[in-house]
């Protein structure tokens, strides 16, 4: 059993007008969480495909195990920035406030910043980069530099395409009734924009941070550099700018085409 997208689409604005309303303090707590989560999986998926010779299935690995981040972020409960682009479509439909859908942005977004950054931290004092040989610390160092080498335009659109695919996975389990229906119903879309390498703004506030870490152990930064990776270009500076700034704006316009669209087709007639 499942809602039909009609009432995916109420229940959409029903949740989204509870995270509009939330407390900031709240949003930041719960927006730390989702952080981790997203991270957690961004750890899994650098992990298991370090050792993968074969680029295509290395991804392929990677996109397999990444999905158990947005999984713990819909079921356990917490405020991810890119699903809640969906917000939106409360706004459109005039029953949600632009500052109110701004607040829950910033507060989340803030949020989910110190989560990814958090688990960076502490996925390099574990030594977890330091498995394989190395291997995870090079993987990790290689991902942030190709996300902090994209041009501009270029990580736009694939912060479109990311976001369209995550607010999708996100309507498609409010259609579940049960946590299996939820899990199965996200992890497609999901495993669809890791595997084809689109920008996922919250995520990079993992994979390049850790980058950035990595790069300050010499032996990781020595590995990195024996791989033929360019470790120069991963900065601080080519991270918010190069790479975050830009994926964030496509993220939100991703999530508001399909907000846009599922208000035409299911909502607006309400208004009418």
């Amino acid at each position: 059993m499942m809602f039909s997208p009609k009432e995916i689409a109420t229940q959409t604005v029903g949740i989204g007008k509870a995270k509009a309303s939330n407390t900031p303090g709240k949003l930041l707590l719960l927006g730390f969480m989702a952080g981790m989560f997203i991270a957690f999986g961004a750890v899994a998926a650098n992990t298991i495909s370090a050792t993968i010779p074969l680029a295509s299935v290395a991804k392929a690995a990677g996109a397999a195990v990444f999905p158990v981040g947005l999984a713990m972020v819909l079921i356990a409960g917490s405020e991810l920035f890119t699903g809640n682009c969906l917000i939106t479509l409360g706004v459109f439909n005039k029953e949600i406030s632009p500052l109110a859908m701004l607040k829950n942005w910033v507060c989340v977004y803030i949020g989910n910043f110190i989560g990814g950054l958090f688990v960076s931290v502490l996925t390099f004092a574990s030594g977890n980069l330091g498995l394989f040989g190395n291997a995870v610390a090079v993987n990790t160092i290689g991902t942030a530099a190709a996300k902090c080498s994209l041009d501009f335009g270029s990580a736009i659109c694939s912060g479109i395409m990311c976001n369209i695919l995550v607010c999708i996975a996100v309507w498609m389990s409010f259609g579940a009734k049960s946590i299996g229906g939820k899990i199965a119903a996200m992890y497609l879309p999901v495993m669809t924009f890791v595997l084809a390498g689109f920008e996922h703004s919250v995520a990079n506030m993992y994979f390049i941070t850790a980058g950035i870490i990595a790069k300050t152990n010499p032996a990781y930064l020595e590995a990195a550099l024996a791989a033929g990776k360019n470790a120069d270009i991963i900065s601080w500076g080519s991270f918010l700018g190069g790479n975050l700034l830009p994926v964030t704006i496509g993220n939100i316009i991703g999530g508001a085409l399909v907000a846009l669209v599922y208000r035409t087709v299911y909502l607006r007639e309400n208004k009418n």
